[in-house]
């Protein structure tokens, strides 16, 4: 069937339809930090710490085979290809491939797997070579939100559907791919803007670790807490921004930068746990006590909720990376030739003091 151009689709809402037994889904997969070594024994509360999806909106896209171009398959006998972008240091991505694995293996379902090292002409190849293998499907963690033309004609001269997980591909859903599954990024942001509004008391001023220039995640979660703290907070200001690379390495470097040009910082939004724990390191190396600049992050890593426990960070939002019962679940629905969600969005949670020690077990 020859495909339809249509215009690009942003994600602005939690929009989610027609996949009713993907509301219901939890993955109950859960992996651990580099940095912890605890017992391998889930807690109760890990139980309880799948993904979840937002109550839909009526009027909300789907996609079906017919529109998209594809053919049904039986996802028992399929090839799912699974294409990670970033090496396996961060937790996020160790949590995320093992779900995606954990997945497969429950449906017994044939996986391949590639891992771009943070490298996104490795990731164009790597799932070029994945269609090449003969992956009927593909699930993509793309490292960039633009620059997938290649990757897109690719699949689509073989009618090949792809599920797009954490970050967004600027393209045409329903024709370059059927979902994206992931969390209302610009919603984190204001959530953390409420979490550092309270810390700070909603005066003072704060700096921005932002994540990874070229993609939607860095771009959303920076909206969500300026439009936030413009609106709540005016007497709170932003003073510095500066990339932390969603790595804890940039994000210490970047804080001892900061408290030398900014002494006077008052709270610290880093737009990832990794980056939140680097801040933690830089302000433990210069001296400081927990508590002396609030910090909030967003992922909702073992460590991370861990420093929410110790007094070091004020507030942690969650961003659930299980992602392998839903990606499945979208497939299986599609390659039926039942109707998916073009978005699908996923309802976070969120630590505090109140909570944390409490619900430490649903970290990853």
């Amino acid at each position: 069937m020859q495909r339809t151009t249509h215009r690009s689709l942003l994600l602005t809402r939690p929009v989610v339809v027609a996949l009713a037994a993907a509301v219901a889904l939890t993955a109950t997969s859960c992996a651990k930090s580099e940095d912890d070594a605890s017992d391998s024994k889930k807690s109760p509360a890990a139980a309880d710490a799948g993904q979840k999806v937002v109550t839909p909106k009526p009027g909300s896209k789907t996609c079906a085979i017919d529109a998209y171009g594809g053919e049904k398959v039986d996802l028992k006998d399929a090839t799912v290809g699974f294409s990670q972008s970033e090496k396996e240091a961060n937790p996020f991505r160790i949590a995320e491939t093992q779900s995606i694995k954990d997945e497969a293996a429950k449906r017994g379902v044939k996986l391949l797997t590639a891992n771009a090292q943070s490298q996104f002409s490795k990731q164009i190849s790597d799932v070029q070579d994945l269609l090449a293998k003969g992956a009927d499907l593909l699930v993509i963690a793309p490292l960039n939100s633009d620059g997938w033309d290649p990757v897109l004609q690719a699949a689509a001269a073989k009618k090949v559907p792809i599920v797009t997980i954490d970050r967004k591909i600027n393209a045409t859903a329903c024709k370059d791919y059927v979902s994206f599954i992931a969390s209302d990024f610009v919603e984190q942001g204001r959530r953390a803007a409420d979490q550092m509004i309270e810390a700070t008391g909603g005066k003072g001023e704060v700096a921005i670790l932002l994540g990874s220039a070229g993609n939607n995640v860095t771009t959303e979660r920076t909206k969500g807490f300026k439009e936030r703290v413009a609106e709540k907070a005016p007497d709170l200001k932003v003073v510095f921004e500066q990339t932390g690379d969603f790595t804890r390495e940039k994000g210490q470097q970047v804080t001892e930068q900061l408290i030398q040009s900014k002494p006077g910082i008052k709270g610290i939004y880093a737009e990832n746990d990794e980056m939140g724990l680097g801040a933690v390191a830089a302000l433990k190396g210069a001296g400081k006590e927990a508590g002396d600049i609030e910090i909030v992050t967003v992922d909702g890593t073992r460590n991370a909720v861990q420093g929410v426990v110790d007094g070091w960070i004020s507030g942690v939002i969650e961003s659930n990376p299980r992602f392998g019962p839903l990606a499945f679940q979208t497939l299986d629905t599609f390659t039926q030739g039942k109707e998916v969600p073009q978005d699908i969005v996923i309802q976070d949670s969120a630590y505090n003091a109140d909570n944390a020690e409490q619900d430490l077990g649903k970290a990853y």
